[in-house]
């Protein structure tokens, strides 16, 4: 009988899902609203860029050039490593986003003739990687200008620029994961709040509540339509994106699975969690708007740096799902990482679905009693 009536809450919802307007101008209108947000919020200013060195030289013209590129607000050295290998595991860590190499007699190299220094930037985020390894070059140059002045030589420092995990400097390797996110968050929260608050605007949610079919039965027949939907969603844009754009995915494709799926769960406690604050659809709308849309898009670190942002705006990013979930995506998708890499990332999503579960069912509670 209990799966009887499941059934038939889950067959209401797809129909409500594609019979109400207000439903599709979620979906569709949502989209514009972000390309104008774009239009006025985008920056591409770098402050404080982890970056790593290995240094095979360490002569007094390495260890002046290493300062001065320190010394700018644009980088920080995090990282000091002495083998190729150990650049791998930095990156795989997310200690830092690129990394100098110096060969071996730098500065005797550098006063004969050509010098050559290589860059290696993480490529997950191509924007960022462009923005970094050009920075870089910028002051590289600078600094070989000002030693030139100097010196009266001739020699000049050549710069290798090489993108790990995206060699061709694609976008579309920034944009399928963000999309995945933005498109999972858009789903799970935004429209469950909404659904939910229509059947409180209109009564049938107390009605159903004081029924014999217990509350834990009606949320989730009122939430499983959006996680399928949300499944389906991943699933087709990881598809199109490696089919028609060639994204990759590198990790354990099941593992990608298990953690969109923990995402979903989160986004369905956050849009529960809104209904029971609301009344209305429009209110839902509203604060699932800019609660959850908002800071997806530019606290999340999907299109901005999360370290060139205000200081306030960092903390506040922390508590943002969307963030841990890109790390977790991209990590998988495009480094290859497995659960050792990410776990505190899984760890931190698990304890956020915990609590936004446990606060939605405390005031459901409330309400009955």
């Amino acid at each position: 009988m209990k799966g009887h009536v499941l059934r038939a809450f889950v067959k209401k919802e797809f129909l409500h899902i594609f019979r109400d307007y207000r439903t599709l101008m979620v979906l569709f209108g949502m989209p514009i609203a972000q390309v104008i947000l774009f239009g006025y919020a985008i920056t591409t200013e770098l402050r404080d860029v982890k970056i790593g060195v290995w240094d095979m030289s360490k002569d007094q013209k390495s260890i002046e050039l290493i300062s001065n590129i320190t010394s700018s607000e644009f980088f920080a050295l995090n990282d000091n490593v002495s083998a190729s290998h150990e650049i791998e595991a930095s990156f795989k860590k997310g200690r830092v986003k690129a990394f100098l190499v110096f060969p071996n007699d730098f500065g005797n190299k550098l006063e004969r003739g050509t010098a050559s220094i290589q860059i290696i930037a993480d490529a997950s985020d191509p924007n960022t990687a462009n923005i970094i390894t050009n920075q870089l070059t910028s002051i590289i140059q600078r600094w070989d200008m000002l030693e030139k002045s100097k010196t009266l030589r001739r020699a000049f420092i050549d710069t290798e620029v090489r993108m790990h995990y995206n060699p061709e400097s694609k976008s579309v390797l920034l944009f399928v994961p963000g999309v995945i996110t933005i498109i999972l968050m858009l789903v799970s929260a935004m429209l469950t709040s909404i659904s939910i608050a229509r059947e409180k605007e209109m009564g049938n949610m107390e009605i159903l509540l004081v029924s014999p079919l217990k509350p834990a039965v009606v949320i989730i027949g009122k939430i499983l339509p959006y996680l399928m939907l949300s499944l389906v969603n991943a699933l087709i844009i990881m598809g199109i994106g490696n089919v028609v754009f060639e994204v990759p995915v590198n990790g354990s494709f099941v593992l990608l699975l298990l953690e969109c799926l923990l995402f979903i769960v989160v986004a369905l406690s956050l849009g529960v969690f809104i209904s029971t604050k609301v009344e209305s659809q429009q209110m839902a709308l509203m604060m699932s708007l800019f609660a959850l849309m908002l800071p997806t898009i530019l606290l999340s670190g999907f299109i901005f740096p999360i370290s060139s942002m205000p200081l306030p705006l960092q903390w506040i990013s922390h508590a943002m799902p969307p963030k841990y979930f890109i790390i977790i995506i991209k990590a998988i998708m495009l480094k290859g990482v497995g659960i050792a890499h990410i776990w505190k990332e899984t760890l931190i999503l698990s304890l956020m679905a915990v609590f936004f579960i446990g606060l939605s069912v405390k005031n459901y509670k409330s309400r009955l009693e």
